[in-house]
């Protein structure tokens, strides 16, 4: 192909685009002339033979357009010419070159008519081509003149519009910049109208808009602007969050907590809030204390300010120590009641967060962390913040000394802290270690100091004591006395007085824990004041009787003849002609039973002393000391034993000390009494303060643990037997212990509840060997008014100038028998004249006339055993007398059986004995003395027993005698 391009070149041919390219319309195409046309075509027509020329022709002339033939076929010539081969080697060329060209020729013919039909349209498309020209130069022209007249105009004024929007959207960027260059006055004016929220939803919008704006060079002066407005709103919020640590307002709390959500810093609020309760605890408590000292210094000197809050504890006076301690405590509740509603107002609001809603997507994971955060966080301050609490409070408890504290101040302030406890207790269920701790040592250092003076009090009380009936009304109870008020107002001993006065105003709220009941209102340490005011104690009756009809009804049965019956009387005159008029017995027994108390037909009002009284009350105020303070319960009960103790014991030194007892043989103090006695004696009485060298014995802490032995005052008089020996004081006397144990008696269980389990045994042995014991001490007192009431010796006299060697049998009694009853007549009137003072129960009366029958009775054995000699018939006449006494002694009392009465008849008896029957009397009845043993033996000698049994009984009785040396 390229050859024949190169063939059309030389020939001056060019392919159709080269053709077209430099076509122009007089242009002339060389077409091949008909000379060498014919002489192509005339040349012989072999085809196979010009196929063969060709493809003779060397491949080089058909490689590329650029081959230089004639270089190649210079290059080929041999370095020596021959002429002749040149000559045929231009032959064969030309014939070559022939071929080649007829080849062409006939290709060229062939295709003739395409190539000018082609020619053709390429004139046409030229034509075409040049009358596109003409058009386009036109439409130029035409676009010129529209260019001109329209467009310009229209463009302008789209340019225009579009220059306006962009205008007005700059116009509403200014505006919107100059709203936000505006908003630190409104910011401001919601975050003085608490509008945290509301402000910090502008503040971050105005942000958002900053950020839209930032192109502009004034917006970054304005976020930097609003940055710092966000972070001044951060700091009044947590200005406003210190707020609620002191007065809860649930719209404040919500409007705060709400602000710091929207900032997402929940849990930073959590952390802030309770470093602000710390901070206030701690404040509160400095501002209260510094107040009071600064108020008791009177001066303006502010050296105050500067110290410590241990310090400064220590300058509270004792005036102020209350009221300062309850405004500490009101303002500590505030501080913990503020947390409290804080917990419940996240309770809620979780509760509410939890809820779900049917459109609500779930919980993101954020919330869900800050929820747990939260709720871990107030649970963890519950301790704390109450051992905050705890230490300030013990700062200030210890900070005075309150050993010198009146005992109504010093219970306030156990009421206080009692109550601050239970607070604790219900605020983070703590069982305050560090209050009770702190109010022990307090404690035990003021009751030590107070008990002390209570019992120099005591004794003080005992030797100015005249035992006059304290007049009390007949319904008298100790739950009536102030002092115990607080054991009918509480059901748990736990409890605290101000809280059982609260709760026993109105049941409903028993069951309110204190968060309940003070939650919207009211403050628990506020009870005290309005409690105390409201006490009042009606216990004393006037001129002991419950009104003045009832005094004049009792005297009215007791005139000067009534303290003998009338039946006594014709009884004993008719005993001098030995007539007994048998129909008065009944009539006598149904009055001496109905008057066998010498109750004055009154009521039965307790016999109490006013120290009586007065340790009672000791008694209510150690109860409600330990009460508050379980800790030194066992300390407090010890104490109460002692000021039993000491009570007792004092009036059995006044009343029932005395040698008589022993010789008595009457047992009249069990050993379990003497035991006791020598208890109370050896642990509580100073012997050594009376003698002259008591600062030289026993060291200062052991004395100092005593109290001296206390003495009878010298109003008392035991001597006259007027007023049967001071029978009327000792009835009081004893009456009141046995009253006073009664009581104990009463407080047992309420005691042994709030004695520590280790304790107890102590207790137990209180009362089954000390209180148990008081009624015992009837026997020794009265035993003295019985000895002394009845002329014994004077019966001893009369029976000794009694013949009883008579041999006959006898039908009137002696005269000593009737004088004896005159005694006891004359003993029963004494009764009754005392009895007109005080009320003498019948166990008393019972005692008294036992003691004086059991004396009677040994009075006459002793009696029978001074006789020398006696008959079968002066035995029967002893039997006769005694009979007879026995008979006006039951008309006397109706004490049943008669006391000792087997020991004056079998004594009588044994007269009759046998010798061996006698022995066996002598070994079984140790009850008597030698002397009667040894009397009844002799006297019967000479009548049934001789010399040689006389010998051997008297050897048996001395055998007896012998362990007894």
């Amino acid at each position: 192909m390229q050859k024949i391009k190169s063939l059309m070149a030389r020939q001056g041919l060019k392919s159709p685009q080269e053709s077209m390219a430099d076509l122009s319309p007089v242009e002339n195409l060389r077409i091949p002339s008909k000379e060498e046309l014919r002489e192509l075509r005339e040349q012989p027509i072999d085809p196979q033979a010009e196929q063969e020329i060709i493809d003779s022709i060397e491949e080089v002339y058909f490689s590329n357009d650029s081959f230089d033939m004639v270089q190649h076929e210079l290059e080929k010539l041999p370095p020596e010419l021959n002429l002749q081969e040149l000559e045929e080697y231009r032959d064969k060329l030309k014939r070559q070159q022939a071929a080649v060209s007829k080849k062409v020729a006939d290709l060229i013919l062939e295709k003739q008519p395409s190539y000018v039909k082609e020619l053709e349209r390429v004139t046409a498309l030229q034509t075409n081509l040049q009358l596109a020209a003409v058009i386009c130069t036109n439409a130029r022209r035409q676009l010129s003149v529209a260019k001109e007249g329209f467009t310009e105009a229209s463009l302008g004024l789209l340019a225009n519009q579009r220059r306006r929007q962009l205008l007005t959207g700059l116009l509403k960027s200014l505006r919107t910049i100059k709203t936000l260059q505006r908003t630190d006055v409104r910011l401001s004016e919601m975050l003085e109208e608490e509008d945290y929220p509301g402000a910090i939803q502008l503040c971050l919008e105005c942000q958002k808009a900053a950020s839209t704006f930032k192109h502009y060079s004034c917006i970054s002066e304005l976020n930097s602007k609003l940055q710092d407005t966000l972070e001044q709103i951060e700091e009044q919020l947590d200005v406003a969050l210190s707020k609620t640590c002191k007065h809860f307002d649930v719209s404040h709390y919500t409007k705060v907590q709400l602000a710091y959500t929207l900032l997402g810093k929940t849990q930073t609020a959590m952390d802030q809030l309770h470093m602000h309760f710390t901070q206030a605890i701690h404040n509160t408590v400095f501002q209260v204390v510094l107040g009071y000292v600064e108020l008791c210094a009177g001066n303006a000197d502010t050296k105050f300010q500067k110290m410590q809050y241990k310090d400064l504890c220590t300058h509270i006076t004792l005036d102020s120590y209350i009221p300062c301690l309850t405004d500490l405590c009101k303002a500590l509740w505030e501080v913990m009641l503020s947390y409290h509603r804080t917990m419940q107002w996240h309770e809620e609001h979780d509760k509410q967060e939890t809820t779900p809603a049917p459109d609500d997507a779930a919980e993101s994971d954020e919330s869900v962390v800050d929820r747990s955060y939260v709720k871990k966080k107030l649970e963890h301050g519950l301790t704390r913040i109450w051992q905050d609490v705890q230490l300030k409070v013990k700062a200030y408890i210890l900070g005075t000394d309150m050993s010198n504290f009146k005992y109504d101040d010093f219970i306030v302030v156990l009421d206080v802290i009692s109550r601050l406890m239970q607070v604790g207790e219900e605020f983070c269920g703590s069982k305050s270690e560090v209050l009770q701790e702190s109010i022990k040592r307090q404690s035990v250092n003021y009751f030590k100091n107070y008990h002390r003076a209570r019992l120099e009090e005591l004794r003080m009380f005992l030797e100015n004591e005249t035992w006059e009936l304290c007049p009390v009304k007949s319904n008298f109870n100790i739950a009536q006395l102030h002092e115990f008020k607080f054991m009918g107002q509480c059901r748990s001993p736990s409890v605290s007085p101000s809280r059982q006065a609260a709760s026993s105003t109105s049941p409903a709220q028993e069951e309110l824990s204190l968060f309940q009941q003070y939650l919207q209102e009211g403050n628990p340490f506020e009870m005290h004041a309005e409690h105390k005011e409201e006490e009042t104690e009606d216990v004393l009756a006037s001129n002991g009787y419950e009104s003045d009809e009832l005094e004049k009804s009792v005297y009215q049965d007791y005139d000067s003849d009534s303290d003998v019956p009338e039946e006594l009387k014709q009884d004993y005159v008719d005993e001098q002609t030995g007539d007994v008029p048998l129909k008065s017995v009944s009539r006598e027994t149904i009055r001496s039973k109905k008057k066998s108390d010498y109750n004055l037909n009154k009521t039965n009002a307790p016999i109490l002393t006013n120290t009586t009284l007065n340790v009672i009350r000791l008694v209510g105020k150690y109860m409600q000391m330990m009460n508050i303070l379980k800790p030194i319960a066992f300390d407090v009960i010890h104490c109460v034993s002692q000021l039993f103790d000491y009570y007792l014991y004092a009036v059995y030194t006044f009343f029932g000390r005395n040698d008589m007892y022993e010789s008595s043989g009457l047992g009249l103090i069990s050993s379990r009494l003497r035991t006791t006695l020598n208890r109370i004696q050896e642990s509580l009485i100073d012997m050594e303060a009376v003698g002259e060298n008591a600062g030289v014995h026993g060291t200062g802490e052991d004395r100092k643990e005593k109290v001296p032995s206390p003495h009878l005052s010298q109003l008392v008089v035991l001597t006259n037997s007027g007023t049967l020996y001071g029978l009327a004081q000792r009835v009081v006397a004893t009456e009141s212990l046995v009253f006073l144990a009664e009581q104990f008696e009463s407080l047992q269980s309420h005691l042994d509840t709030m004695m520590p389990a280790a304790k107890k045994p102590f207790l137990q042995q209180f009362y089954s060997q000390t209180v148990s014991t008081a009624s015992e001490l009837r026997k020794p007192i009265y035993w003295i008014v019985a000895a002394k009431a009845i002329d014994y010796e004077q019966m001893l006299l009369l029976m000794a100038g009694v013949k009883w060697d008579i041999r006959e049998i006898m039908s009137q009694h002696n005269v000593y028998v009737d004088v004896l009853l005159k005694e006891f007549e004359q003993f029963n009137k004494r009764l009754g004249d005392v009895s007109r003072h005080v009320r003498i129960p019948l166990p008393v009366s019972n005692v008294l006339w036992e003691h004086c029958i059991r004396l009677a009775n040994r009075t006459l054995v002793e009696g029978y055993a001074n006789v020398k000699k006696c008959s079968n018939e002066g035995r029967a006449l002893m039997q006769l007398d005694f009979q007879q006494f026995l008979m006006k002694l039951e008309k006397l009392t109706d004490l049943r059986p008669i006391p000792d009465k087997e020991f004056v008849e079998t004594y009588i008896k044994a007269y009759y004995l046998t010798e061996n029957d006698m022995e066996q009397f002598i070994k079984n009845h140790r009850e008597y003395s030698m002397k009667q043993l040894a009397n009844l033996v002799n006297v019967c000698l000479g009548s049934h027993i001789n010399k040689k049994a006389r010998q051997k009984l008297l050897a048996a009785i001395d055998d007896i005698d012998r362990p007894k040396r």
